[in-house]
């Protein structure tokens, strides 16, 4: 079945599940998943909420998917009222499977996870880490299960957006058709604009028709607190010199009377929704908006979030005061970039140095219950 291009269906916002994971917090399962999910679903306005998540991130996709049963079961929200993305091929840190074989296993248990029958948008994830011809084989594979009705939209994500621009163009080349969908994170933030200065028109020359910017804090790096450190301890690749940078920059907000993480989401979310327009979601009033891909660990940070996108809406609207605040913010943010100085648009390495890939392990094949025997106790 032949589906519209995904920019008529993409929400121009959508809340990623990465955050559910013991990567940025603790223990996952003592989130208030449910609560967060319920508010975003419900507080989208006139635009369908999406989600975006993996199975790379630890329970996410699990934790995302039952409080989705859980809402159609008790307020009656059924699926084709929300937008679902998931990724194939990351395992763990070091691991990959980019086989079909493991791709259709992959799509079947996320669907089982998630309680749908078909899945909106799947990622090759992280395809700086496998070779060009894993990738290929890839969305080959994704491209047949969309023909089998499993999926509807195909695309890559990674971090290096010159390895996302070239894979774009060899997929599109090679197989005559473009990608529907590239994912970039910490490549369009107010420490860093290579998504835009680098990249944004090698995609659009490869006929991407979305491309999706994703973390818009670098990976916690842009907080007032610095990186999240969860149960796997500190993960953040950036350097210890970008970190020390960051938190002079979060200093200088605050003197400002600023939060970091508040300047850092309003200036990404209302330029990239300008500047990455021409690869965003169609809306029906004021034609596309680049699309962004949040995400929060707490209803207190969603709640924020949400009210920055809705002054991003009135802003785009005309609407004097929202003007006003954008103006303010974006007059800080060049303020800020005297403060980054050589270390604005500083990218780490991904892979990083010394990276050596291994083969997938046996706990793949593990039951979910078996990985995580809290998923038991919630039951």
């Amino acid at each position: 079945m032949a589906h519209p291009p995904l920019s008529h269906s993409l929400p121009p916002l959508l809340l990623g599940s990465a955050t559910f994971n013991s990567q940025y917090n603790k223990n996952p399962f003592s989130l208030p998943t449910n609560p967060i999910i319920h508010r975003f679903l419900t507080s989208s306005g006139p635009f369908t909420p999406g989600f975006d998540t993996s199975p790379y991130y630890g329970p996410a996709e699990i934790l995302l998917g039952r409080t989705l049963k859980h809402l159609a079961a008790t307020h009656n929200i059924q699926r084709p009222s929300y937008f679902l993305a998931t990724k194939i091929g990351r395992i763990a840190a070091a691991e990959f499977d980019y086989s079909p074989s493991w791709i259709r296993q992959s799509i079947t248990r996320s669907l089982d996870r998630l309680g749908t029958a078909y899945l909106d948008l799947v990622y090759c994830h992280d395809v700086e880490f496998v070779s060009l011809e894993e990738v290929l084989i890839a969305i080959t594979t994704l491209r047949e299960l969309r023909s089998e009705g499993k999926i509807r939209y195909v695309g890559i994500s990674g971090y290096p957006v010159a390895v996302l621009a070239e894979l774009a163009k060899k997929v599109y080349d090679e197989t005559g058709e473009a990608l529907d969908a590239v994912m970039s994170y910490s490549n369009y933030t107010i420490q860093n604009t290579r998504l835009h200065s680098q990249a944004l028109q090698r995609l659009k020359d490869a006929k991407v028709d979305c491309v999706l910017n994703a973390s818009l804090l670098g990976m916690g790096l842009l907080r007032s607190q610095g990186v999240p450190v969860g149960d796997m301890g500190d993960f953040h690749p950036s350097s210890d010199d970008l970190r020390w940078v960051c938190s002079g920059v979060a200093a200088y907000a605050g003197k400002k009377g600023k939060k970091l993480e508040d300047v850092a989401y309003r200036w990404a979310l209302e330029n990239w929704a300008d500047v990455g327009s021409s690869v965003g979601a169609g809306v029906a009033k004021g034609g596309r908006i680049g699309v962004s891909v949040i995400g929060v660990s707490y209803l207190e940070e969603l709640e924020s979030i949400l009210n920055l996108w809705r002054d991003v809406i009135k802003a785009r609207d005309g609407d004097v005061d929202a003007k006003r605040r954008r103006k303010e913010n974006d007059a800080l943010v060049e303020e800020l970039k005297g403060v980054f100085g050589q270390w604005y648009d500083d990218v780490w390495e991904s892979p990083g140095e010394g990276y050596i890939r291994k083969q997938p392990g046996p706990d793949r094949l593990l039951s979910d219950v078996e990985v995580w025997p809290e998923l038991k106790a919630a039951d």
